[in-house]
């Protein structure tokens, strides 16, 4: 499958999920009107229709024959979605894009450190005198950057390592005796653990949240669920009735069906919209957390008050 259509695929995989259980297709089968289930969840649903007498699609509402339909089993769609599971689970984005090595001449090794005092960064080799030679023993090392500079102030070509709570930025030690002076300052590890502490706590109150939003998703899908079910046996039943009351009756049962599939189609748009706010909402979440997270390992001081 090429990259351009997997793309296609994983912006449509709304497509691919079974209206019953609401996820992503598993076992595909091809019922005669042309829908596509899980082999599980059809069968399911259809062993309590066939109590009621008679089954239908779930999605176009048609009636099927008795005996059972052959389910056949949708082979093309099945290998479409394990290529798309396998897609998923291999794409993992890079945080930071690779840095090359200042020191390789050729085939530009990737860098493993940066060093916030050279200016550099260094592939694992060229790191070593870094481990072994005394002279470099004041260097502070971190992970490879592309963005030195950045740690570096513009004007005295020092490392920012005073923080100003004056004015909420990390300057050089020559910017905070002459340009900040009387100013609140302190060293940038300190404010670093400070604001650690107020990262963690916000991490904290993060991950109850996206608990509580799952169980209300959860709570949510049940209700969905159970709300489709009950529109199912009500037109079925009503499908029965019609069998039993002839023309007025057939009429009537008529404007029964689409009053309940108008309130189906209402309440089940209201509850998918709700759904889809609450799933954002998840994912927010856990982007906000994970951005945290990524924030508090860094061993870029600076970086990390300036975020």
């Amino acid at each position: 499958m090429s990259s351009k259509m997997t793309a296609s695929i994983s912006l449509e995989q709304d497509l691919f999920n079974c209206p019953i259980c609401l996820d992503l297709l598993k076992d595909p089968v091809t019922m005669p009107c042309g829908h596509s289930h899980c082999m599980g969840c059809i069968q399911g649903l259809w062993e309590q229709e066939d109590q009621m007498g008679g089954q239908i699609c779930p999605q176009c509402k048609e009636s099927l024959t008795q005996p059972w339909p052959t389910l056949n089993r949708n082979t093309i769609l099945a290998e479409m979605l394990a290529k798309l599971k396998k897609t998923e689970l291999q794409a993992a984005p890079l945080t930071e894009d690779v840095v090359a090595c200042d020191f390789c001449t050729r085939g530009a090794n990737q860098a493993v450190k940066s060093c916030l005092v050279c200016l550099a960064s260094y592939c694992e080799t060229h790191l070593k005198p870094h481990y072994e030679n005394p002279s470099f023993g004041g260097h502070k090392l971190l992970d490879a950057t592309r963005r030195l500079q950045e740690r570096v102030c513009s004007t005295h070509h020092k490392l920012l390592e005073v923080y100003c709570r004056t004015d909420k930025l990390c300057v050089c030690v020559s910017c905070a005796l002459y340009d900040h002076k009387g100013h609140v300052t302190v060293p940038a590890s300190d404010e670093r653990m400070e604001k650690q502490k107020e990262t963690e706590a916000t991490r904290g109150s993060c991950r109850p949240k996206v608990k509580e939003k799952e169980e209300e998703v959860e709570h949510l899908r049940g209700a969905l669920m159970s709300f489709k079910r009950s529109a199912r046996e009500a037109v079925l039943d009503s499908t029965r009735t019609l069998s039993e009351l002839k023309v007025y009756l057939e009429r009537r049962g008529n404007e029964v069906k689409e009053l309940i599939r108008a309130q189906e189609k209402v309440e089940v748009n209201r509850a998918e919209a709700q759904l889809q706010r609450l799933e954002q909402e998840i994912i927010a979440l856990k982007k906000r957390d994970s951005e945290l997270k990524k924030l508090t390992l860094t061993q870029d001081d600076a970086y990390f008050l300036q975020v």
